[in-house]
């Protein structure tokens, strides 16, 4: 357990691989959608270390192919958007000890919000089937704003939209991304080490500090 505390009367979550493993019904979608192109499929571990800047560079890492045109490329993107609206939530689900933790968080006070490059329209729907939707008074998804994570903006406006300064907040989730984004914006950020991290190991990732299991969140958090 670190010994840092951070007084904080906002956390801001990540959604896939920090609140929720996601990477099966992402894993299912891909193929789904290489196979309909007649392309070689692609393994659970590949697709998790391919997820965590949204939906367009999931699939260009999927096709790996630098030849592939505009039009076809969007086409592919559309393709897996058809197969996900179908395997999204289907097996997805929190963590160990998330929604214990949420339920400490939201007893203290702490305002609570989700900032993810999903698009809106997986991102909500993908909370609501797994019971987490009414933890959070604020949702920031990819293509709400001009710029994604790794770019401050989604962060900034999910504290405008909470109501909070940034100093009073603190980011939490598992990849360079989410470090990067909280770093520019200058809010502290913690790092879950089960998630998605696009193939770098995160201890490698500078944050200020890992966390093995939600549960170690709250003790870190004062008022």
């Amino acid at each position: 357990m670190m010994a840092a505390r951070f007084d904080v009367d906002a956390v801001l979550f990540d959604l896939d691989g920090t609140l929720l493993d996601t990477v099966d019904d992402l894993h299912e979608a891909a193929n789904r959608m290489l196979a309909e192109l007649g392309r070689p499929l692609r393994t659970r571990e590949e697709i998790r270390n391919f997820v965590g800047k949204g939906i367009p560079k999931l699939v260009e890492r999927c096709l790996a192919d630098p030849d592939v045109s505009a039009a076809d490329f969007d086409a592919a993107v559309e393709v897996f958007r058809a197969h996900y609206r179908e395997t999204n939530g289907s097996k997805s689900a929190p963590y160990d000890t998330v929604r214990e933790t949420l339920d400490a968080l939201k007893a203290s006070g702490v305002s609570m919000g989700v900032v993810t490059n999903k698009a809106q329209d997986f991102a909500v729907p993908l909370l609501e089937a797994t019971g987490l939707a009414d933890y959070f008074g604020a949702v920031v998804c990819g293509g709400m704003l001009p710029n994604k994570k790794p770019a401050p903006d989604m962060l900034l406006h999910a504290c405008e939209l909470l109501s909070v300064g940034k100093e009073r907040a603190i980011m939490v989730g598992d990849s360079g991304n989410d470090a990067q984004c909280a770093q520019a914006a200058g809010v502290p950020v913690l790092l879950m080490t089960y998630g998605y991290t696009e193939g770098v190991p995160v201890d490698t990732i500078n944050c200020d500090g890992l966390l093995s299991k939600f549960a170690e969140l709250p003790p870190l958090l004062g008022r």
